[in-house]
This record gives structure tokens, C-alpha cells and sequence, in this order.
């Protein structure tokens, strides 16, 4: 027999820790190689982590919750046979060894596996467990259990609002995990489990235990019905998106310009543009235009497409041009990255546009596809309200939010006449840009949209 430390590899750049979501082994399980072992969450996305070899498990490092530096051991295997023949080849230092030369760690820190790159929600490819029978094979809620049930985050969610010991649920989707529809299907049953302080206390072997205020007692409240306060953990992706809005808004000086932009025009082409488009297999919102419009804007004012590097106090000029889109998940607020957006034509915009959003809502984004953007733009749609105050997507120095569009009169050449009108609001880091370069871009930005136009002429 012999040991072997697998190191948590590295995630991607710039990335140094990571926080454990969810442990899919145990110390004491037998793995195969390539087998999901554990959900990692960077401050990019959620990756799955593989078993390098196989092998038994003698120790996890890290609790749920917690946070791991790149290279720290994760994982202690027991391998066997050949594969400990092999590994002990592999130069390696002693567990509990200290002050080995670097080099020595390689082959560990190195062994990746398979590492799936994926946000919350995304369905595992593997799953620790077989396949469990069929439905009507399952076993009753009430008997059944399994210590570590798989589910999406979104489904851990759905379980907490309707009291659903998850652990008790028989799982029908693939590769063993509960789905939202076993939750729901589970509602008539809920009350078959063991009673516990709280109506809806998560028991000791759920995977996401939630800390509840117990329920005083009321004549008013019926037996069983939920507390009127509930406590939930802040961890991953939400822990993710908490830290980086604060860490923008603490760092950077913030100041937002709002100004009107008459996009009747710029309708008139996207209808005229759609159906060419369609055929080409795009469909063509405003959002590739709103993003040329940008670009072109950025070239003219590059200091907007920059960055600050707060470790070497160096302002850093881009001269790609990176485009993020935030877009909303069940996991939180992403921001996909449209790479070399100014060498794209429209349509080849809006294809990436589409399929960048579809995966990640899908919970299917890349890690590179997270990464690299130079400016941000936000939008909330028909949801965008009359103007808000974005947060800069940090270390960037400018973000862009698009509001709804509406009809509203303005004056055409003396006359009132009814336009599409919709609010563009702008947020800058006012350390290092000034006022009138923020609005100076601002309107060379509206320019674009309302004389369209000018953007075939200039980037087609």
C-alpha cells in the first residue's frame, strides 16, 4: 500500500483559493479514477474535481464552507498494486514533510484529473452512487436514505422552502440526483420524518444544514407551519458575489452618469436586420449593436477600457476589447466575456451573445469564459426600470447600464413627435476617471445608437 496527496490543482488565472461546496466522497470510499470527488467555487465559477487514480480515501481536507489555498493537499489517497507502483516513482516529498523543494510536489499538484468547469445548477456527468431503480421501484420516503444526496443548488434551495429533508428523498435523475420534481412529489410526505426542535430543522445528515430561529409559540399559528425567521449560510456563489460588489464599491470611487438616448432609429434597423440575420441562424437584439457602440466608443477614449492593479499601483490600458454581459442565473449574478468583440460582425455577436447566455443559465459556462473582460454591460431587459447605479465589475474602471426602452414625445427638427427612448447609466471609478471623460464617452456612446448607421459605416 501506499499514500498518495492530491493537491488542489490550479483553477484558472489569478485564482489562488477556492471554498468547498460539496464533498460527493467520504474517507473510507473506494473511487475510480476520473470520479467526481469534490465541488470547489472560485470567484469565477463552480469546478468539479476528479479523482487523479484510483484508490480508497483516507482523508479529506476541508470542511464544507470552508476555504483552500491552490497546491494545499485536498485529498489523501491509499493506492494499490500497480497503481502505487507507479506513483512511487512519481518524486514526491513525505506527508508531513516541510521545507522539500518545490519541484518536488509536481506530479501531486499537478494531477489534475478531469476538472469540470461549471457554475452552480450544472448536472454532474458522474455521480459517486449507481443510478438508483426507477420510481416506482423507490422505496418509500420514509425509509429511504442516503447520507450525501446529489442536487443542484438550486433543488437544495427549492428543499429548504418546502421543509424537504433532501436525504430522504429518492432521487430519479441521472446519475442518482434529486431532482426539483422528486422534491415537489415529496411535499405530501414531508411530515413522515422524525420530529425535531423545529418543524423544519434540517437533521443531522443533511448536506446543507440551515440554522433556524425556532418558532415562538402562537395561538395564531397553526402546528407545523414555518418560523417567521430563517437563516441561511452565505457560501459559494452568493458568498462569491457578495465579496466582489463590496470589495468594487469600497475600492473604487464610484460615480454614475444617466443621460436620455432616442434609439428609434436604431429599432427601425434591427427590424430591417432581423430576418437576414435569422437566416444566417442569429437572432439579432439590440445588444450586438449597444456592443459596437461601446467598442468604437472605447477606441476613441481608451482610458475607459482599463484596469487598476492595486499590487504594482499601475493603471493598465487594454487594447483588446473584452466585452462582459452580465447575465442572471439561479446561482447569482455572472458576467460571460465576448472576446475580441471589435472584430466580430453583428451577427457573429449575437450568435456568442445567445450562447454564452444560454450556458449560463444552463450552469454549463467555461472558466474562460469568465475571464479576460476590459468593460461590462448590464442589463435587466423590460425589467430595467427607469435608471440605476451599476456596480463596477472591479478591477474594471467603467460598467454600462442599459434601461428599458419606452415611448416617450421629444423634439425632432421643432416638432414633438413620439420616440423609443431608453435611459443609458454609466458608472465610473472617479480615482482615475474624470468627469467629463466619463461623459465625453457617455455621449459618444448614445452618438452611436441614435445614428446607427454610423456603425456600419465604420465597423461592418
Amino acid at each position: 500500500m501506499a499514500r498518495y496527496e492530491f493537491k488542489l490543482p490550479d483553477l484558472g488565472e489569478g485564482v489562488a483559493e477556492g471554498e468547498i461546496v460539496t464533498w460527493l466522497i467520504a474517507p473510507g470510499d473506494v473511487v475510480r479514477e476520473d470520479q467526481p470527488m469534490v465541488e470547489v467555487m472560485t470567484d469565477k465559477a463552480t469546478v468539479t474535481i476528479s479523482a487523479p487514480k484510483s484508490g480508497s480515501i483516507v482523508e479529506t481536507r476541508g470542511a464544507v464552507g470552508e476555504v483552500v489555498r491552490v497546491h494545499s493537499v485536498l485529498v489523501v489517497f491509499e493506492l494499490d498494486g500497480a497503481v502505487a507502483a507507479s506513483a512511487a516513482t512519481a518524486p514526491s516529498a513525505p506527508s508531513g514533510a516541510r521545507g522539500a523543494p518545490a519541484k518536488a510536489d509536481g506530479p501531486a499538484a499537478t494531477a489534475v484529473g478531469d476538472i469540470r468547469e461549471d457554475l452552480p445548477g450544472m448536472s454532474l456527468s458522474r455521480a459517486r452512487n449507481p443510478a438508483p431503480a426507477p420510481a416506482a421501484a423507490a422505496p418509500a420516503a420514509s425509509t429511504y436514505f442516503n447520507a450525501k444526496p446529489l442536487a443542484t443548488p438550486a433543488t437544495r434551495k427549492l428543499a429548504r422552502d418546502l421543509a424537504i429533508d433532501l436525504s430522504r428523498v429518492p432521487p430519479t435523475g441521472p446519475a442518482g440526483r434529486v431532482s426539483r420534481d422528486d422534491v415537489r412529489g415529496a411535499v405530501p410526505v414531508a411530515g413522515a420524518r422524525a420530529p425535531a426542535p423545529s418543524p423544519v430543522a434540517a437533521p443531522a445528515a443533511a448536506r446543507e444544514p440551515i440554522a433556524i430561529a425556532p418558532a415562538r409559540p402562537s395561538a395564531g399559528r397553526a402546528p407545523g407551519t414555518l418560523p417567521l425567521e430563517e437563516r441561511t449560510p452565505l457560501k459559494g456563489m452568493r458568498k462569491r458575489i457578495f465579496e466582489n460588489m463590496a470589495r468594487s464599491k469600497h475600492t473604487a470611487a464610484h460615480f454614475t452618469f444617466v443621460e436620455e438616448c432616442d434609439v428609434t432609429e436604431l429599432k427601425a434597423l434591427q427590424a430591417k436586420l432581423a430576418a437576414p440575420a435569422a437566416a444566417l441562424g442569429a437572432k439579432l437584439s439590440f445588444l450586438p449593436f449597444i456592443v459596437k457602440a461601446v467598442v468604437a466608443a472605447l477606441k476613441k477614449h481608451p482610458s475607459l477600457n482599463a484596469a487598476f492593479d492595486e499590487s504594482t499601483q499601475e493603471i493598465v490600458t487594454r487594447r483588446t476589447y473584452n466585452i462582459g454581459i452580465a447575465a442572471s442565473t439561479d446561482a447569482g449574478l455572472v458576467v460571460p466575456v465576448v472576446k475580441d468583440a471589435d472584430q466580430r460582425s453583428l451577427v457573429d455577436l449575437a450568435v456568442e451573445i445567445a450562447r454564452l447566455g444560454a450556458d449560463a443559465k444552463a450552469g454549463r459556462v467555461k472558466l474562460e469564459d469568465l475571464q479576460g473582460g476590459t468593460f461590462t454591460i448590464t442589463s435587466l431587459g423590460k425589467q430595467g426600470g427607469l435608471f440605476a447605479t451599476p456596480i463596477i465589475n472591479f478591477p474594471e474602471v467603467a460598467v454600462l447600464g442599459v434601461h428599458q426602452m419606452k415611448q416617450k414625445p421629444v423634439v425632432r427638427d421643432g416638432a414633438i413627435v413620439i420616440g423609443d427612448v431608453m435611459l443609458l447609466s454609466l458608472s465610473f471609478d472617479h480615482r482615475l476617471i474624470d468627469g467629463h471623460v466619463g461623459a465625453a464617452f457617455a455621449y459618444e456612446v448614445i452618438a452611436y445608437l441614435e445614428h446607427p448607421e454610423r456603425l456600419l459605416l465604420e465597423l461592418a
